[in-house]
C-alpha cells in the first residue's frame, strides 16, 4: 500500500487529498502578523481552523502569543501538543467537561476560560475548589453576535461582582466576538457595525477596571473584522484563524488580502456528457454550508455535490469552446468555501512547495466537538 512521503511528488498523491500551498500560507502568517505588529497589538490565533499543533507552533514561532480554540478536547489535543498558553472561547458546562477541564488546568495553568452566567461561574468554581486547583477567567460579552455572552454594561458588572466572591477562579478581562460582522462585504458597513461592537466590549472593560477589577485582557476579532478591531487602542489581542488558509466566503468579503492557500485535490472520474464532468470529491470531502467550493482556475466551471463521494461539474455549450476540454483522469483543485469545515472532513494536510510534499501534518484535533 502507497503511503506518501515528504519528497514525492503532487502527481503521486490519491484523491481526494487536501493540499497546501506552503508559500502561500507563508505569506498569509507574515502578512498578518506584521500588521498587527505595527499595531501593537496580540495575536491569539483560533486553533479551530489549523486544528493541529504542528500548525500552531508554526504560528507561535511566527509572533503569535498562544492560541484560542473552542472546545476542551482541543485544548487537550494543543497542550499535549506543547501549545500551553490557551483560552477557550466556549463556555465549559456540565459535569463531563468540568472533570476534564480540571485535569487539564491541573497539568497547564496558563489554561484560561470564559463564562457568562453565575450558574456556569459557580460549577465551574465548585470542580476547581474540589480539586484544590485554580483557573483564569474573562467574561463573555454579547457585541451583537446574539449567542454566548452577557450584555455589555451593567449585566457584566454584576458578573464580575459575583466572580470576585469566587475562591477558585480569577477574572482577568473580557472577550466580545463580532462573528455576525465577518463576511459583510461592504467595508464601510462592516467597519461602521465593528466600532460599535468594539465601543461595547471596550466599555465594558473600562467600566470594570473602575470597579476595580483588574481586566488585563480584552480579546475579540475573526480574520474578517481583526484590523479594524485593532484601531481600538484598548484592544489587547485578537482572534483570527482562518486567515491561515483562506477560503471563497472571506475572500469575497476582503479580497486579496491572504491567499487561498488550501485546496481540496480531486480526478475527474467520469464524463457522461460534453458539459457535465464528475469528480470524487463530494459531501465526505467539501462542506457546503457557506456555499459551493470553487475550481481553482477553470472559470465558467460550477461544481454542486452529487452525494458523499461525488462531486458534479457543469458548464454551458456556449462556454466550452472556450474551456480547456476536461477529460477522465485530469486532476482538480477546489478552494474550499468554509475553510474549518471542510479541514475537519480530512485527516491529513499535504503540504507542498512547487509540487513537492515538504510536510506531511495530521489534523490532530479533527472532530474534537466536546
Amino acid at each position: 500500500m502507497y503511503h506518501p512521503q515528504v519528497g514525492d511528488p503532487l502527481e503521486a498523491l490519491d484523491t481526494p487529498s487536501m493540499i497546501v500551498d506552503i508559500a502561500l500560507m507563508e505569506e498569509n502568517i507574515v502578512r498578518l502578523m506584521q500588521r498587527f505588529r505595527e499595531k501593537r497589538v496580540h495575536v491569539r490565533p483560533h486553533l479551530k481552523t489549523v486544528k493541529s499543533p504542528e500548525l500552531a507552533r508554526l504560528l507561535l514561532a511566527a509572533g503569535a502569543i498562544g492560541g484560542c480554540v473552542a472546545k476542551v478536547s482541543e485544548a487537550e489535543v494543543m497542550a499535549q501538543g506543547g501549545i500551553e498558553d490557551l483560552l477557550i472561547t466556549t463556555e465549559v458546562v456540565g459535569k463531563p467537561k468540568l472533570l476534564r477541564l480540571v485535569d487539564l488546568v491541573r497539568q497547564h495553568p496558563r489554561i484560561k476560560v470564559v463564562v457568562d452566567s453565575l450558574a456556569g461561574a459557580q460549577a465551574l468554581d465548585q470542580a476547581m475548589s474540589a480539586a484544590q486547583v485554580e483557573v483564569n477567567v474573562l467574561i463573555d460579552l454579547n457585541v451583537g453576535q446574539n449567542r454566548c455572552g452577557v450584555l455589555p454594561g451593567e449585566e457584566a458588572l454584576m458578573l464580575a461582582q459575583q466572580l470576585s466572591k469566587m475562591s477558585n477562579i480569577h477574572l482577568v478581562g473580557v472577550q466580545g466576538y463580532e462573528g455576525h460582522l465577518q463576511h459583510i462585504h461592504d467595508p464601510e458597513e462592516r467597519g461602521r457595525r465593528c466600532q460599535q461592537a468594539m465601543q461595547a466590549l471596550t466599555e465594558t472593560a473600562a467600566q470594570l477596571r473602575a470597579k476595580g477589577f483588574p481586566i488585563e485582557i480584552v480579546t475579540t476579532g475573526g480574520t474578517g473584522t481583526a484590523e479594524i478591531c485593532a484601531n481600538c487602542a484598548e484592544i489587547t489581542e485578537v482572534q483570527p484563524g482562518s486567515f491561515v488558509f483562506m477560503d471563497t466566503d472571506y475572500r469575497n468579503a476582503l479580497g486579496p488580502a491572504y491567499a487561498n492557500a488550501l485546496t481540496i485535490l480531486s480526478t475527474v472520474i467520469s464524463k457522461p456528457t460534453p458539459t457535465r464532468a464528475v469528480v470524487d470529491a463530494g459531501l465526505k470531502s467539501l462542506s457546503i454550508e457557506s456555499g459551493m467550493p470553487e475550481p481553482k482556475g477553470l472559470t465558467g466551471i460550477a461544481y454542486q455535490p452529487g452525494g458523499d463521494e461525488h462531486g458534479i461539474l457543469t458548464w454551458s455549450m456556449s462556454a466550452a469552446s472556450a474551456l480547456t476540454p476536461l477529460e477522465i483522469g485530469d486532476r482538480i483543485e477546489f478552494i474550499p468555501s468554509h475553510i474549518d469545515t471542510t479541514i475537519n472532513l480530512h485527516d491529513t494536510y499535504y503540504a507542498h512547495r512547487n509540487g513537492r510534499l515538504e510536510a506531511i501534518w495530521p489534523v490532530t484535533a479533527r472532530g474534537k466537538v466536546q
